[in-house]
């Protein structure tokens, strides 16, 4: 799927004066437990429309040239991405043929920004021998999760499917641009907490971190005890060959029903291509057309 670059929704500002205008974004779905395929498209639409950048959607497909998130194995049109300004990727144990990883790598080791959300930590498993295993996440270095975005898979921190989401602003960095019209609290999501090993590496810096609640309501109290002491981080930023690396382990179709958390990811998409002077006061993160994603609690 590729997303058209006309604005035909009601902004009276010039799609030349959107602040993403001129840079294109690849966005990589191939999950197959929280429904990316949904997600990304609505991600794209508003990054489109609402911020003027050039989207391009690539999915997980099968034989049959179907959009099947459970085919591991291929994903068409990654040639797009050498002339990517930003990847977005959301995929989950993905082990694709030498061809197609090649891209994804040289766009990695080229020095661009980078977009990693939920199960992009462990976005490959690619078996030992094979060219890329190195990427994998359960490379002896943690592969493309711990090496680029700043962690591999670890665990389930919070529990899965019963306990949901607060998000609590650091402190210290409340005034970074990427958190700029989210208030502490403001993000609620239905996803668990991921465990993180702490402290993340010494080139991450954590943005907003998970209060484990008690169940999956927004006004659910914090549950007590260790579990939140400390918060885990599921929002920080790293660098990687000298590029901006955005990630959150935060993200599912469900989850982008938060207007919080769609501010929080067209904020980071503009930091991370060099743009946070353009960020407003409150970017407009306004839903696209229709938008009736699928709980991750069923299955697919």
């Amino acid at each position: 799927m590729r997303l058209s670059a006309l604005f035909l929704v009601c902004s009276l500002v010039p799609a030349a004066q959107l602040p993403g205008h001129g840079t294109n974004v690849v966005l990589i779905a191939g999950d197959d437990e929280y429904h990316s395929e949904q997600m990304l498209p609505q991600f794209a639409k508003i990054l489109e429309e609402r911020q003027g950048f050039h989207c391009t959607v690539l999915y997980s497909t099968n034989e049959k040239g179907e959009i099947d998130p459970h085919f591991r194995g291929n994903i068409p049109g990654l040639n797009a991405l050498t002339k990517a300004d930003l990847l977005v990727l959301f995929t989950r144990f993905r082990d694709l043929p030498d061809d197609q990883m090649k891209y994804i790598a040289d766009y990695l080791e080229s020095g661009k920004p980078v977009f990693g959300i939920r199960t992009a930590t462990h976005a490959f498993e690619i078996p030992a021998g094979k060219k890329y295993a190195g990427y994998s996440w359960n490379s002896t270095d943690g592969g493309f999760g711990r090496r680029v975005l700043g962690e591999t898979w670890i665990a389930h921190h919070g529990d899965h499917g019963k306990q949901s989401t607060r998000g609590r602003i650091a402190v210290e960095q409340k005034n970074n641009p990427i958190l700029k019209g989210i208030g502490d609290s403001a993000i609620w999501v239905k996803t668990d907490v991921y465990e993180i090993r702490l402290p993340l590496p010494v080139t991450c810096v954590p943005l907003i971190h998970g209060e484990v609640l008690a169940g999956m309501k927004e006004n659910d109290p914090a549950v007590s005890g260790k579990v939140n002491d400390p918060m885990m981080p599921v929002a920080w930023t790293n660098t990687y060959r000298g590029a901006r690396v955005f990630a959150t382990t935060m993200g599912a179709a469900e989850d982008f029903e938060s207007e919080a958390l769609r501010r929080l990811f067209v904020n980071a998409a503009l930091w991370a291509v060099g743009r946070e002077d353009r960020i407003a006061e409150k970017s407009d993160v306004r839903i696209v057309g229709e938008y009736h994603p699928t709980s991750f609690l069923l299955s697919y």
